[in-house]
Formats: C-alpha cells, structure tokens, sequence
C-alpha cells in the first residue's frame, strides 16, 4: 500500500503507540484525523507533527460512549470526504483478577478494547470499501492470543478482536478491504500505569517489563512497514519469552498452563 496522500483515522493518538504512529505517517505524507480523549494532547501533537493546513484533523471523543460511534464514524469521515486506513489503536489494560473486578470495570474494558474498534469497523465499511485499495489495522497484544494472569476482561476482549477481525478478513477480501492485527509485546508506553484495578481506579504503576520494552517510535516504524506490505499479522516488541509462550501454546497448550501458573506478573 503507498501510504502518500492517504487519509489514516488514528484512535488513541494522544500518546504511546498512536501518537508514534502519527508521527511515522505523516512523515509517509498520508493525511491525518487524529482521535483521543484529551484535545489538549491532540493540539499538541498537531503542532509537533508542523504539517500544511489542511493535512490533519483532530478529532475529539470517548470512544466508550459506543451509542456516538456511528455518527464520529460519519465525522471522520467528513474530515476529508474519505477514509482510506483506519487504525484502532485506542485501548485500556487491565491489573485485577477475575473474581475480584467489578462489573463495570469488565464492562468498560470489553467496550473500549473490544466494541469500540468493532463498531468504529462495521460503520467506516462502506467508505473503505469504496477506495481501489484500503485497510483496517487493529493494534491488539500477546494476550490476544494468551490468556494471563490479572488481565481476565483485557485477555477476553483482545481474543475477541482476533475472531471478529479474522471473520471479517475472510468477508471483505472481495471489496479490497486488508485488515491487519498488531499483535503487540511489550512496548515502552503508559498502558501498565494506566491499567484499571478492580474498582476501575488506575494501576499508576509502570510495570519493569513495560519499561524495558521496544520504544513506541520503533513500534510504529515496524507496523507502518507491515501495513506497506499488507501483512494480515504482525509482531512488534514480541520478546523470546512471549515468542516461546506463543509456540508453546500452539503445540503444547497443557504445558504452557503448567507454566504460565508460575509466571511472575505484575
């Protein structure tokens, strides 16, 4: 995919990940829409970005409120009269287990992490599908693919995205529609600190391994080169334990159980 002069919709592009991704495809020459929460954050990479007018929009919203979704989708789309590349990247994490958790903690995780990106998908379809070329990237994680400990309602939603998407990929090859996972390992943002904790306040701790992991900058080179070659999946920041952990699941899932139960999680 030639990324130049394209129109990427970001979510979750105030920091992290989303933020390096902006950075990576402006400088690819695409035209941005840029979404998160925080519009203070969002005009502060818009002046950092130093793009001509009219390259990028900012688009402000809290993709949790899942009833607006279908007219933000309509927004955005409004931001250029089209969309060619839509990263879901906006997501939340996790430090509680199971039992403990509120149900509006899990809730508000599968709606961000799961719903969110699901809908914001269904309803920009028919303007992706209308371009000759187009692709939905969907940043997901190791725990998309195993379950692990403190991260029941992360792990659920994240495994959700990996069935719906790879439905979807089979459904929309016809309309040239490419959908991409991002299965992404331990890359040095503020996803641990910002975990919710069983009563949804935030973790406010910076895990060790997230402090030690890939930098966004490299993350989002690694996946703006995967979209260019229109991966369906890729890993980023997949370090060799997750990679065992990966095979080990793959061929001896009883094994990988025994252990994960071991595992030293935070």
């Amino acid at each position: 995919m030639e990324l130049s002069d394209k129109v990427v919709w970001i979510t979750g592009a105030s920091s992290g990940i989303g933020r390096a991704l902006a950075v990576e495809l402006a400088a690819a020459g695409a035209r941005l829409i840029l979404t998160a929460r925080r519009e203070n954050l969002l005009e502060e990479l818009r002046g950092e970005l130093h793009l001509p007018a009219g390259r990028v929009s900012l688009l402000p919203a809290d993709l949790s409120r899942l009833d607006s979704l279908e007219d933000l989708a309509k927004r955005a789309t409004g931001c250029f009269g089209t969309i060619d590349l839509l990263v879901n990247n906006a997501g939340i994490s996790q430090r509680a287990t199971a039992v403990e958790s509120d149900p509006s903690v899990m809730r508000r995780i599968i709606d961000l992490d799961f719903f969110a990106p699901a809908l914001l998908a269904k309803y920009l379809f028919p303007v992706l599908a209308a371009q000759p070329e187009s692709m939905i990237v969907v940043v997901s994680s190791v725990v998309g693919k195993i379950g692990t400990q403190l991260r029941s309602s992360y792990a659920a939603a994240k495994h959700a995205l990996h069935g719906y998407f790879d439905s979807m990929r089979l459904e929309s090859w016809r309309q040239n529609v490419r959908i991409q996972l991002v299965v992404a390992g331990f890359i040095r943002t503020d996803v641990s600190a910002n975990a919710l904790q069983a009563d949804g306040t935030a973790h406010g701790v910076m895990d060790r391994a997230q402090m030690s992991g890939m930098s966004p900058a490299k993350a989002a080179a690694g996946i703006v080169k995967a979209i260019r070659r229109n991966r369906p999946e890729v890993r980023i920041g997949v370090d060799p334990r997750a990679r065992f952990a990966l095979l080990l699941n793959a061929v001896w899932p009883s094994m990988l159980i025994r252990v994960m139960r071991n595992a030293r999680v935070t």
